[in-house]
C-alpha cells in the first residue's frame, strides 16, 4: 500500500498572507487545482467566504450583505459580469468609509484568467496582486523527491487525483475533468455554439503534446474554420486547460518563428509516458517561471528551442530574454543530445541538464560544453 502523501501549506499560503496586507489578492489556476481549499485554510475565511455559485452567497454578495470578517472571500466572482466594477467599489468603500475595517481584506479567487476576463467598467489597476496556483509540484511533495516524482507521473499534480487510494481512481477522475470544465466553466464563461466539435478538439490535444500544434491541420480534422480552431485554443488557455509555449527566437540561432507548442496542467491525461513526462516537465518550469514573475517581478518566460535546421530543446527558461536555463527530457538515461549542446555553445552561460524520468545516471557532462546530467526529481525538487 502506497505512503501517504505528505500535506503542508501550500507554496502561495505565505505570500498571499503578506500581499493581503497591501492590497486584494487575486488568486487564478484550472478549476480543482485546491484555490478553495487554501482560501478557506487563511484565518478569518471560515466566517468571511462567499461562493458566487451558491445561490445563497450571491444573493448576499448581490445585496452587499458581507459577513462580519476581517478577511471576505470572493469565489468565483469573476462570473458575475460587473464582477470588476463590484470589487473596485468595494475596496474603495473599505479604504474611505468608517462603516468599515480599515485593514479589510480582501481574496478573490477563480478557476479562469482573472487577468483577462474584463468584461467591461473600470480598471482595478493598483489595487489588486495577481497570483496563479498550480498544480502540486515535486518540490511541494518533498523531501522522497523520487517518490513524488513517480507519483506525480502516475497521478498528475491535481489535488483529488494525486490523494487518490487507487490509482484507477486517478484515472477516472482525470477523464472526468474535461466534462467539468465545458459544463461548468465554458458554458458560464464563454460563448461556444458546437460544444460537441470542442469536445472533440479536447479529446485530440493531448495526442499532440510535445508536437509544434497546427491550426490547420486540426481545422481540416474537426471541418471547422480556422477563426474558431484558434478562438477555442484561446478559450482553453484563458480557463487553464492548456498553455503554449513559443519558440526562442533570433535570427542567429535560425529559429522558428511562429510555431507553438502545447502542454496540459492535467499531465496524466497524454497516455504516452514520454509525452507525459515531457509534459510534468513544462508544467514545473511554468509553475516556476510564473511564480517569480508573480512574487519577484521579475521578467522571465519559458519558451523552446527549434530551428530551421531541425534542432530542438525541450525547454528554454529566459531572463529579460535570454537564455538563463536549458532543459532536455529523456525517458531512460541517454547520451546528451546534440541539439542540447549546440543552444548550449551558442549561449554559454546559461545552465544546461538533461533530466530522465528512470535514468539514474548523476553527473556533468565535461566533454565539450558543461552539461548536467540527472534524474529529473534533481532538478525539479530544486524548483517550487
Amino acid at each position: 500500500m502506497p505512503s501517504p502523501v505528505p500535506i503542508a501549506p501550500r507554496y502561495l499560503t505565505a505570500q498571499i498572507q503578506k500581499d493581503l496586507g497591501d492590497a486584494m489578492v487575486f488568486v487564478s489556476g484550472p478549476r480543482q487545482v485546491g484555490k478553495t481549499t487554501l482560501a478557506r485554510s487563511l484565518p478569518g475565511a471560515s466566517t468571511g467566504y462567499l461562493n458566487w455559485d451558491i445561490p445563497e452567497d450571491r444573493a448576499r454578495i448581490l445585496a452587499r450583505e458581507l459577513p462580519d470578517s476581517p478577511l471576505w472571500v470572493f469565489d468565483e466572482i469573476h462570473k458575475y459580469r460587473h464582477w470588476r466594477n463590484y470589487l473596485k467599489g468595494l475596496y474603495d468603500e473599505t479604504r474611505t468609509s468608517a462603516r468599515h475595517r480599515s485593514d479589510q481584506k480582501i481574496l478573490v479567487t477563480g478557476s479562469g484568467r482573472l487577468d483577462r476576463y474584463r468584461h467591461g467598467g473600470d480598471s482595478l489597476q493598483g489595487r489588486y496582486q495577481l497570483l496563479r496556483l498550480h498544480p502540486f509540484s515535486v518540490a511541494e511533495l518533498a523531501p522522497d523527491a523520487p517518490d513524488g516524482l513517480r507519483r506525480l507521473l502516475q497521478r498528475g499534480g491535481f489535488p483529488k487525483p494525486l490523494l487518490a487510494g487507487r490509482a484507477p481512481d486517478a484515472r477516472r477522475w482525470s477523464r472526468n475533468y474535461q466534462a467539468r470544465l465545458v459544463e461548468e466553466d465554458v458554458r458560464t464563461l464563454e460563448q461556444v455554439r458546437d460544444l460537441g466539435q470542442l469536445q472533440l478538439l479536447m479529446l485530440r490535444l493531448p495526442g499532440l503534446v510535445g508536437s509544434p500544434l497546427s491550426v490547420n491541420a486540426l481545422r481540416e480534422d474537426l471541418q471547422v474554420s480556422h477563426k474558431t480552431v484558434s478562438s477555442w485554443l484561446d478559450m482553453l488557455e484563458r480557463l487553464y486547460f492548456l498553455f503554449r509555449l513559443p519558440p526562442l527566437g533570433g535570427p542567429s540561432i535560425r529559429a522558428v518563428k511562429k510555431e507553438q507548442k502545447h502542454y496540459h496542467f492535467d499531465w496524466a491525461a497524454v497516455a504516452n509516458d514520454a509525452a507525459r513526462f515531457e509534459n510534468l516537465v513544462a508544467c514545473h518550469l511554468l509553475k516556476y517561471a510564473q511564480y517569480r514573475q508573480d512574487t519577484e517581478g521579475l521578467d522571465i518566460d519559458l519558451r523552446y528551442f527549434r530551428d530551421t535546421d531541425g534542432r530542438e530543446v525541450d525547454f528554454v527558461v529566459t531572463e529579460r530574454g535570454r537564455p538563463a536555463l536549458l532543459v532536455e527530457c529523456a525517458w531512460p538515461d541517454a547520451a546528451v543530445g546534440g541539439a542540447l549542446r549546440y543552444l548550449k555553445r551558442k549561449y554559454p552561460e546559461a545552465e544546461a541538464w538533461q533530466v530522465s524520468a528512470a535514468g539514474a545516471r548523476d553527473h556533468v557532462d565535461v566533454r565539450r560544453e558543461p552539461i548536467r546530467v540527472a534524474p529529473a526529481s534533481t532538478l525539479l525538487a530544486a524548483l517550487v
